[in-house]
């Protein structure tokens, strides 16, 4: 089971300030970095998140997550075309997908995923997307698709928009700019906390 909130971040420095706040599943995002600078970051994750019994997943560093000996990877699309899925598998690493659209969701499938992230429901900023937002409709109908697979809802999600979410049958819900970009991101992230473990 995942965890219904799910933090992605861009640096330890946030999972130093969050974890003691409760987050219990993250994800490190780093993007256009050194591979000296992730593989410290990674590395610096797995022991924080191992101190305060959080699970780390890797975005997209499928190798140096598996040289760091993390235990779950997230990939787009795009990364499928060069991951080697059997070796992340061998190595023992639980995976997540992204998908946008059907097509998407039968080629995620087809990888036979440990989750499966679907969005954006609503419009984000965290990313530039060619994907329109689409509401909760459509993780409704993922929610059934998947049976029992975990439904990883994303994109533009806010606490006051969470209870549809899950409402419509999502598992968990990722976000980063509801508390990273608040005025106080640790209490945003301790009512996540309080809000999504009353829901589950």
């Amino acid at each position: 089971m995942l965890d219904r909130f799910y933090l992605i971040v861009d640096s330890t420095d946030w999972l130093r300030r969050l974890l003691p706040c409760g987050a219990r599943l993250v994800q490190l995002r780093i993007k256009d970095a050194p591979e000296s600078r992730l593989r410290a970051e990674i590395a610096a994750a797995k022991a924080l998140c191992a101190a305060a019994g959080a699970q780390l997943v890797v975005n997209d560093y499928w190798r140096l997550a598996i040289d760091a000996g993390c235990d779950f990877i997230h990939l787009g699309q795009e990364d499928l075309d060069d991951a080697d899925l059997p070796a992340i598998r061998r190595a023992g690493l639980k995976l997540g997908v992204s998908t946008h659209d059907g097509a998407e969701l039968d080629r995620a499938l087809s990888v036979d995923p440990d989750y499966v992230a679907l969005g954006p429901v609503y419009p984000t900023t965290l990313k530039q997307l060619t994907v329109a937002p689409q509401g909760v409709e459509p993780v409704r109908r993922w929610r059934k698709a998947l049976g029992a697979r975990p439904l990883v809802a994303i994109g533009g999600i806010t606490l006051e928009r969470a209870p549809d979410v899950l409402a419509a049958g999502a598992d968990s819900i990722a976000l980063s700019t509801d508390v990273l970009g608040a005025p106080d991101p640790e209490g945003r992230a301790r009512q996540w906390v309080a809000a999504t473990r009353r829901a589950a």
